[in-house]
């Protein structure tokens, strides 16, 4: 596990506003805690109330878990890539594109939220295989370099920036709608 939060010059400016959403505690009870926070409070949400807008050209709340899953995807494989000690610069991504291609609408909810589960067991394995000698490895990923530890503290904090989004609105938009 993560020995120590990451510190300044471990990742890019950019990343701090989700490093800075990751409390304190078991890293790895967070990511499980993650895996199940984020199917219990979309899960009460019909296919229809799925489709929704918090305002027009904003995403749906389908394309909200499209994009996580996309993201913790691109994140991990960061990670691993880093971890193992490969020093290849990898390169940043453009999550519009994805949005569009991914054509989160025609999925059900139920479909995005089980893929959600499985990418994140997947990580969480990988977080719990890696020695501390991986830990504290560092590469270069959007031109910027970054460490294992911070790309682990990105996913956890990914996440939870966009639960704090869905809460505020897209679920008080639709209650008030």
């Amino acid at each position: 596990m993560p020995q120590k939060r990451p510190q300044k010059g471990d990742y890019a400016d950019y990343f701090g506003k989700y490093i800075d959403l990751v409390p304190s505690g078991d890293f790895l009870e967070l990511l499980r805690k993650q895996k199940q926070d984020l199917p219990q409070l979309l899960s009460i949400l019909s296919e229809e109330q799925a489709d929704f807008r918090y305002a027009p050209g904003k995403w749906s709340i389908k394309e909200v878990v499209g994009h996580i899953n996309d993201t913790e995807r691109i994140f991990a494989y960061r990670l691993m890539r880093i971890a193992r000690g490969d020093q290849t610069p990898l390169p940043s991504f453009e999550q519009e594109p994805y949005i569009k291609a991914g054509n989160f609408s025609a999925r059900t909810l139920a479909d995005l939220l089980d893929e959600f589960c499985a990418i994140r067991e997947a990580s969480i394995a990988l977080v719990r295989s890696l020695d501390d000698a991986a830990w504290q490895r560092r590469g270069i990923s959007s031109q910027k370099e970054i460490t294992t530890t911070a790309l682990a503290f990105i996913i956890a904090g990914h996440v939870r920036h966009h639960e704090i989004q869905l809460r505020e609105r897209y679920l008080s938009a639709r209650a008030h709608a």
